[in-house]
């Protein structure tokens, strides 16, 4: 069941999400060649506590971090390490989410590492802007298909492809909640989005072929070709209004 939340319930999941959205901007300042990926969770999971909230991933089925970590050829689900440091012209998927007052917030962005290539670059622009494009999509009345076709649309026309094995979601009192949301559909098709709807969109795109593996670890999943993947995502609200992006300053 797909819960249609009250104005009252979407001020909290706000309240959540843009406590998600100043962790991740503080969390990209320090991204930097030489810094651990431990080192980027603790200043997460100090600043998420010291605002009165819980980190959401972690204990999560198991989880053992705060952020979620995907460097490179990581798509989601990298675990930080203090035996991981980052390098110039890496990317890094930082993916955070918190519990504040029961209600959750979710999202997460891909950054460079100091100077990266140009194709690099592109694949972080073409990932955002199919998030952007996605949420454009997210109104009233819309099959919920549409705008994952329009994720795939996008980055399929810049030469990438999208992930299949992993989806966005619904979010409120839990972090995954119906509906999933997929990458990729045929437009006029799924679910039709009502307000009150509150979804993670979450576009994950690779250079190469969508295929992954997870590694022994349980939890970081890769391309199966090697080549890289970005990954961003935003917690919105579907409104009479149009989408609301919850989790931006």
């Amino acid at each position: 069941m797909i819960a249609l939340r009250s104005q009252r319930e979407i001020a909290k999941l706000r309240a959540a999400n843009l406590m998600v959205a100043q962790v991740l901007q503080l969390v990209k300042k320090s991204v930097a060649p030489g810094v651990t990926t431990a080192a980027l969770d603790k200043i997460a999971e100090d600043e998420i506590l010291k605002q009165g909230a819980r980190p959401a991933f972690k204990g999560y089925a198991g989880f053992p971090a705060t952020l979620c970590t995907s460097i490179n050829h990581e798509i989601v689900h990298g675990i930080p390490s203090k035996k991981r440091k980052l390098k110039e012209g890496d990317i890094i998927s930082i993916d955070v989410g918190v519990c504040l007052d029961g209600y959750y917030g979710d999202a997460a962005l891909t950054v460079p590492v100091g100077i990266v290539g140009k194709a690099s670059q592109h694949l972080l622009k073409v990932t955002e802007e199919s998030l952007h494009i996605a949420i454009a999509n997210a109104v009233v009345g819309e099959k919920l298909y549409t705008v994952s076709h329009s994720v795939q649309k996008h980055a399929e026309a810049n030469g990438f492809s999208v992930v299949r094995d992993f989806v966005g979601h619904g979010i409120g009192t839990e972090l995954h909640e119906p509906p999933q949301i997929p990458n990729y559909g045929k437009p006029g098709t799924g679910l039709t989005l009502k307000a009150g709807m509150v979804i993670a969109i979450e576009p994950m795109v690779n250079m190469g072929s969508y295929g992954v593996r997870v590694l022994d670890d349980g939890w970081t999943a890769v391309t199966i070709d090697h080549k890289r993947s970005a990954h961003f995502e935003h917690t919105i609200a579907i409104t009479d209004d149009g989408p609301k992006i919850l989790s931006q300053i």
